[in-house]
């Protein structure tokens, strides 16, 4: 069994991403933006971390994560953003100067309010904290933005008949619309590369980057959804797009199926996307997903041509 400071020792070393050291294949440029292309036989996907998903050397890494990033939210600023609808959010800024990338990240169903807390908070942690960590923040110096919804982040219609629960409709999303205007405020206020701004989210957020990048399809330099909710969402404008899909197979609230099908209507348009299946694991895929140590090598090494 892996022990607690092998964990640590693991996670302070996810920036270095070790193990991609070995790995047939060399990273070029290609549709979709630069791929792994692959050698003797080596996959697109770059390595995981070892062991399956329910291993124990695998949710060492996931406890040593939640121990060693547990201050880390401290680093965020609260601010709002006010207009016809404010938006809570916070803000990372690194302590490198220079021009550097912002990365967003969309909230699940738990971060719901104005409280500017709770997008940061309980399974939230994972894809806040990941970029912020000291360590990453040496190697992959960024701005993170977690701006917080009280409405959703896709756009939502009247209930289908018989039924209670909004659907998901075409159009920009409220809590997207306004997020991007956020993210425009702050590139023209902050040291911001504009040509490598990241969006990744998990669930309901997850809903929020398919959201958001069908509205600007050529915005991104890359996209990490996970577990994404469904939606009407067309994404054979994102063929372009580099993309990082992860779901649980065992996912009860997500059905791992809408993945599936967003993943098979990309390659269908000529895209490239990544996709990760983790098996036996439910909804809280981002748990395993914001803990791959290839996860930060791959998604800024993508640069919005």
């Amino acid at each position: 069994m892996t022990s607690r400071r092998h964990a640590v020792r693991m996670l302070g070393s996810l920036a270095a991403a070790p193990w991609l050291a070995g790995t047939a294949g060399r990273y070029a440029s290609g549709r979709g933006g630069d791929v792994l292309v692959p050698d003797s036989g080596a996959q697109d996907t770059p390595p995981l971390a070892p062991g399956t998903p329910m291993s124990p050397e695998r949710m060492a890494l996931i406890e040593a994560f939640k121990q060693h990033a547990a201050d880390v939210d401290a680093g965020f600023e609260a601010r709002t953003h006010t207009g016809a609808w404010a938006m809570p959010y916070r803000l990372f800024q690194p302590a490198a100067s220079g021009r550097h990338p912002l990365v967003i990240y969309l909230h699940g169903s738990g971060g719901l309010g104005t409280d500017n807390q709770k997008q940061m908070a309980t399974g939230n942690i994972f894809g806040t904290r990941v970029w912020a960590l000291p360590e990453h923040q040496r190697q992959f110096p960024c701005f993170v933005l977690a701006p917080q919804t009280d409405r959703g982040w896709a756009n939502y219609g009247e209930p289908a008949p018989g039924d209670s629960v909004a659907r998901v409709v075409d159009g920009v999303g409220d809590g997207v619309a306004t997020a991007l205007l956020i993210i425009d405020q702050l590139l023209s206020e902050l040291p911001i590369d504009a040509r490598r701004v990241y969006v990744t989210g998990q669930s309901m957020g997850g809903l929020g980057v398919w959201n958001m990048l069908a509205h600007r399809p050529a915005f991104f330099a890359a996209a990490v959804p996970c577990c994404g909710s469904a939606g009407p969402e067309r994404v054979s404008t994102l063929a372009n797009v580099p993309i990082w899909n992860f779901h649980g197979d065992a996912d009860k609230t997500v059905p791992v199926a809408v993945s599936r099908e967003r993943m098979a209507a990309l390659r269908a348009a000529g895209g490239r996307p990544l996709h990760t299946e983790y098996a036996g694991v439910g909804h809280n895929a981002w748990e395993w997903a914001y803990t791959e140590p290839a996860l930060l090598p791959w998604m800024f090494a993508r640069v919005r041509r």
